[in-house]
This record gives structure tokens, sequence and C-alpha cells, in this order.
């Protein structure tokens, strides 16, 4: 009775963790089109950026929504792993994890991790000096501003190489993330085989493009 209630509770907050990541994948991809628009165009860039600061539905009701989605999926990451290593009864080097499974599926914790610490240099690096700029010293609206902004933060080697490491970590995490969730919330039909191709290619080509606006800007200067 353990065994079968401590599965269920392990299921349920495995499709819990899934749907938050699915979530937070519509926001990355948001995002990485925007920042796309920076390598082509710097007003489109501005103009999108200036609305997303400025629409009071976004910031005040979908960045907390977001907010409390990475909150979330990170917790969730965190009980999975204890509760994992507690009913595991034979450690990893017993069972020869590494012959079984990828580095991506044994170190999501740590990928993880590493992808929660950038999260926290973003947003010490966009989000607090947006909101010290709009709120605290209260500044007229320069809807120009954020081209010159982002690429000056792209300015530092170190920086920049912080991000690009980052952004493979975060591929690895997506690599195996979307097909662990896929799993977990039980989609398994026709289009299954396509959906995983999709998921392995935003995998890929996401973390790699934000990359690519990395280096793109901090050797145009």
């Amino acid at each position: 009775m353990a065994n079968s209630s401590f599965l269920k509770s392990s299921i349920a907050k495995k499709v819990a963790m899934a749907l938050s990541g699915l979530f937070l994948i519509s926001f990355l991809s948001l995002h990485f089109f925007i920042n796309l628009t920076s390598v082509f165009s710097e007003d489109v860039f501005n103009m999108m950026s200036h609305f997303m600061g400025y629409n009071p539905i976004i910031q005040f009701v979908m960045q907390p929504i977001l907010v409390a989605g990475v909150v979330f999926h990170f917790v969730m990451g965190f009980v999975l792993e204890i509760q994992n290593r507690e009913a595991r009864p034979v450690s990893y080097a017993k069972n020869n994890g590494a012959a079984n499974s990828s580095w991506a599926s044994r170190n999501m914790i740590i990928s993880g991790l590493v992808v929660l610490a950038f999260l926290g240099l973003h947003f010490y690096d966009f989000w607090i000096p947006e909101v010290v700029y709009k709120y605290v010293e209260a500044n007229p609206l320069e809807p120009t501003r954020y081209f010159g902004e982002m690429v000056h933060k792209f300015e530092s080697p170190v920086r920049t190489g912080i991000y690009c490491v980052s952004f493979v970590l975060l591929f690895l995490h997506l690599w195996h993330g979307f097909n662990s969730s896929m799993q977990s919330v039980g989609f398994n039909n026709k289009f299954s085989k396509s959906l995983h191709k999709l998921g392995y290619a935003f995998a890929v080509i996401v973390p790699f493009g934000f990359i690519f606006i990395a280096l793109f800007h901090h050797f145009n200067q």
C-alpha cells in the first residue's frame, strides 16, 4: 500500500512538473523569437521589447505567472530527485546507471541548477535594471533604448561565455526533459513520434540560437 501510494504521488508530481516545463517552453519560444529579431532589425526589436515592457497584462498578469511557473518547476524537480534517491534501493554505482541512461537523464538536477543560476543572472542583468528604470527612478518612456542595453550586456567576453555555457546545459536539460515530459503525461499515439522529433529540434535550435545571438552581438560591437 505504501509503495502504491508513493507511486501515485510520484506520478502526479512528474505530470505536474512536465506540464509546468511545457508551459515554460512557450515562454522560452517567445523570448527567443524577440531576441532573434535583434540580429535582423534594431527597430523591430525595440518595438517588441517596448510593447512587452509596458503592456500591463504582460507585466502584471503573465510575468507573475511565469515566475510562479519557474519556482514550481524547480521545486518539483528537487522534490522528485529526493524521492527518487530515497526510493532507490541500490546506488547508481552498483546499478551501472551510465550503461543504461544518458548523462543528461542522470544529471537533470545538475543542469537544472545551472539553468536556475543562469536565470538568476538573467534577472540581475535585465529584469532588475528594468524595474529600477521604470518604477524606482521613474524615467520617461524611451522606446529605442532596448537594443543598446542588450548589446552592452554582451560586450564582456566573460558574461558572453557564461551565457553560452548555460545554454549548452539548457540544451541537455531540454533534450531529456521534453522526452520525459511526454512519457509523464502519457502522450503515446500516431502523432507522438513527430512530436518527439519536434521536441528534439526545439531542444537544439532554441539554445544554440540563443548562443548565436549572444556571439553575434559580442563580435559586432
